[in-house]
């Protein structure tokens, strides 16, 4: 769906995360707030999001949409088939936007709304078109965390919510769909009962902001970033699972262990001790090397379960097969063939600020493993008994490349015949060549693990690549030493 048009209205933290996350994925964005600054503050986030959100896929996102800004909603949401509203907390300025908005737009865009708390029946309360408005609640920097609380009301149709769900999909985004109306939602009533928590063992002087925070950060929150509260319960039980579980220490929930049904009274004095912990935790940093600080761990938490196909790195993994689509290899073998395009994410950098030396090899690695795909050297051929063992690489460094970077590897096959595949990868970032690897490999017997001829069909599609790639000249730095200067 790139190349669509989505609007804005309010361009603060939640709006400009959203400007964000459609921009990447190549939507044009129309944005309208009347804060005179919200340029400026939009471009901050953008910012950001340019330099950690492409690093989350292993695939080149789609070029990047349009971005305007405007001086009227009518103008704004003109050609908008998402129009998202983020403006403040305020029932009445949301109705007020939304008598506007409908006036104006397409009867049938969909009317998101980012609100943390409102039903979408109160939303749509006097609306023309009430069931055109539904809750697209997000987090946080929206660019950067799937979740969205997807809310509709008895007034919207089964279409539109289906609709929502697959453009938020496609965005790389995980519509949780919330089957009926309540107050907060779901994410935000967890949040309000751990937030009243915290805010009592302050008042009662058991624990700092910081201390609370470490709790989580340190302990269950990174459970829960891949597996949630009940999977994690359920492993607490054991091998007995979630009835164990249950048996073990549900009685607890009867223990007074929580006010949760109380909150302290936010006096001068409370607010003022929160206030001055929280300064005191985030030191001297300010708030954009805080964003920045955060995005940098979260981009590294989402890859690291990425790897592990666990959590939303699974979301990120289906998207990247999505985008990907299907292996075969190119109609045209007479060029080198193209086995990585994508970003290079901010944990390949090292302490001078490029891609660290082992991540070149990581970026051949997938390169190879790409090309043994596309010869038929896949999973279920795996699974019979035979694979490719890397027996020598020599990688030559040629130019720097930072986080952020658009690479590119076209590989060739320089030779395919027996049990040897001999591979040469240049990596580039647009025409400025940035590295090359080249890679014998050896066809293995699993069972053995010792080198065996691969299976004719395997064999005849490898022998059928390097044939068309022998009449390209060979490639500078094939078949070269590292080289000593006396």
């Amino acid at each position: 769906m790139s190349g669509q048009t989505a609007a804005i209205i309010g361009g603060g933290v939640i709006g400009g995360g959203w400007a964000a996350r459609f921009l990447l994925m190549g939507w044009d964005v129309r944005v309208f707030d009347p804060d005179p600054e919200a340029e400026r503050k939009l471009g901050a986030v953008l910012d950001n999001a340019r330099r950690s959100l492409p690093g989350l896929s292993d695939v080149a996102l789609p070029p990047e949409g349009a971005l305007t800004f405007h001086d009227t909603i009518p103008d704004a949401v003109s050609g908008a088939i998402w129009i998202q509203e983020s403006v403040p907390e305020r029932l009445e300025l949301k109705r007020e936007v939304y008598r506007t908005v409908q006036e104006h737009c397409a009867p049938d865009a969909i009317i998101g709304s980012s609100t943390s708390g409102f039903r979408p029946s109160e939303l749509q309360e006097h609306a023309k078109r009430p069931g055109q408005i539904l809750v697209t609640h997000p987090f946080n920097p929206v660019y950067l965390l799937p979740l969205v609380e997807l809310v509709p009301s008895p007034s919207t149709a089964a279409e539109t919510t289906e609709t929502a769900k697959a453009i938020l999909t496609e965005i790389g985004m995980y519509p949780l769909h919330v089957r009926a109306e309540i107050d907060a939602h779901i994410a935000d009533r967890f949040l309000e009962a751990v937030w009243r928590e915290a805010l009592w063992l302050i008042n009662d002087g058991i624990a700092t902001t910081e201390e609370i925070d470490n709790a989580i950060r340190y302990g269950f929150g990174l459970r829960w970033a891949q597996m949630g509260l009940f999977e994690t319960y359920r492993i607490a039980g054991g091998e007995a699972g979630m009835r164990h579980f249950i048996a073990q220490f549900g009685p607890a929930l009867k223990w007074p262990w929580t006010k949760l049904m109380d909150v302290p009274d936010l006096t001068d004095d409370l607010i003022t001790q929160i206030a001055d912990q929280s300064d005191a935790q985030s030191g001297d940093y300010t708030i954009r090397e805080l964003e920045r600080m955060r995005d940098d761990n979260l981009v590294t938490i989402l890859r690291g379960l990425k790897a592990r196909d666990a959590g939303a790195g699974a979301l990120l993994n289906a998207r990247d097969r999505r985008v990907e689509g299907a292996v075969a290899l190119p109609d045209d073998l007479s060029r080198p063939i193209v086995t990585v395009h994508r970003a290079v994410p901010l944990d390949w950098t090292d302490y001078n600020g490029h891609m660290n030396e082992a991540r070149y090899l990581q970026a051949f690695g997938d390169a190879t493993d790409r090309m043994m795909l596309l010869i038929g050297c896949d999973a279920e051929y795996i699974a019979t008994g035979g694979s490719f063992f890397t027996a020598e690489t020599h990688i030559r460094h040629l130019n720097e490349v930072h986080a952020g970077a658009v690479i590119r590897i076209e590989t060739r096959v320089l030779l395919g015949e027996g049990k040897k595949m001999h591979l040469f990868h240049r990596m580039y970032e647009g025409t400025r060549e940035l590295a090359t690897g080249e890679h014998m490999l050896i066809h293995v017997n699993l069972e053995t693990r010792r080198a065996s001829a691969p299976a004719p069909h395997l064999a005849e599609v490898l022998a059928k690549v390097a044939e068309a790639h022998a009449i390209l000249p060979r490639p500078d730095g094939a078949g070269k030493a590292v080289g000593v200067k006396g």
